[in-house]
């Protein structure tokens, strides 16, 4: 599967303008048929990469989805992570605070969760709402009880990013590896997937009235993932805006993404000392008789 991931990567400190960014390429697959096989293949690297992970326990990878809704984020890591060991994984929705998380500073809730040393983490939404949805609805920020020197809007956003990259950075030093995918979804696609959760009966679950209060303000939450990314994509913890018109698509890519990303590590198998080695070769003597 020919794609480079830099195609889809968001600079490091350049101002990102969505309009610019697609949300829907040439795709990497020919037929259904050939998807489902580009796909397995990819699964298939991507356990075996899971199991190398899990056994060298030297770091741990933290996958974070963001998107605006039905763009596809659950359908993404249900399929990508699909051959994954889930003794090895850990997924985490994260929806409205509660009473306890809002009597923490906004990062506490999402920070209990990171993963271990050799598991993969991922992030069904995760900190990135508090400069996101909030910045959005300063309804919310203003009902998290902070205290009034801190709600200056001029400035409060800037520092949350500050605090965000500078966990970030922090996680990087200890051997935590994030990657940050936004499902760039398109607004006539959304409204497209909206319907088909009203006409099938099947799907009637996921639709969610809040979904269409936020189509109402389209235009800012865009504009608070462009200044959001722009200022958060690091060269340690990049965001990679994803084509999400099409799904099939957007889990090729995902998974290309994750798969290049567990390489790069270059992990081996954990290598037994020599006395150890001679321990083993004792024990197999005695399993041989």
């Amino acid at each position: 599967m020919k794609m480079d991931s830099d195609d889809f990567r968001v600079p490091a400190g350049e101002k990102i303008r969505l309009k610019k960014w697609p949300t829907l390429v040439q795709p990497l697959y020919k037929s259904k048929e050939q998807y489902q096989q580009l796909l397995a293949r990819q699964v298939e690297q991507l356990s075996a990469l899971q199991r190398l992970h899990y056994a060298s326990n030297r770091y741990a990878l933290l996958l974070i989805f963001q998107a605006m809704d039905a763009a596809g984020k659950d359908g993404a890591i249900r399929h990508v992570m699909s051959g994954v060991n889930p003794q090895g994984c850990q997924v985490f929705s994260f929806t409205h605070p509660s009473a306890t998380e809002l009597d923490h500073d906004f990062l506490w809730r999402t920070t209990q969760s990171l993963p271990e040393r050799g598991r993969i983490g991922i992030f069904n939404r995760s900190y990135y709402e508090e400069v996101l949805i909030v910045r959005v609805h300063p309804e919310i920020l203003h009902s998290q009880g902070l205290p009034p020197e801190l709600l200056d809007e001029k400035t409060i956003w800037r520092e949350r990013y500050r605090s965000i990259v500078d966990l970030e950075n922090h996680l990087y030093r200890n051997g935590t590896r994030i990657i940050k995918f936004f499902l760039h979804l398109s607004e006539e696609e959304q409204r497209k997937r909206l319907l088909e959760r009203i006409d099938d009966p099947d799907k009637n679950w996921k639709f969610n009235l809040a979904d269409i209060k936020a189509r109402k303000f389209w235009k800012q939450y865009m504009q608070a993932y462009e200044e959001c990314m722009s200022a958060t994509s690091t060269r340690r913890a990049p965001w990679y805006a994803v084509p999400a018109d099409d799904k099939e698509n957007a889990r090729l890519i995902i998974a290309k993404i994750v798969v290049d990303s567990l390489k790069r590590l270059r992990m081996v198998y954990p290598k037994p000392s020599a006395a150890r080695r001679r321990e083993l070769l004792e024990i197999r003597k005695q399993l041989v008789k």
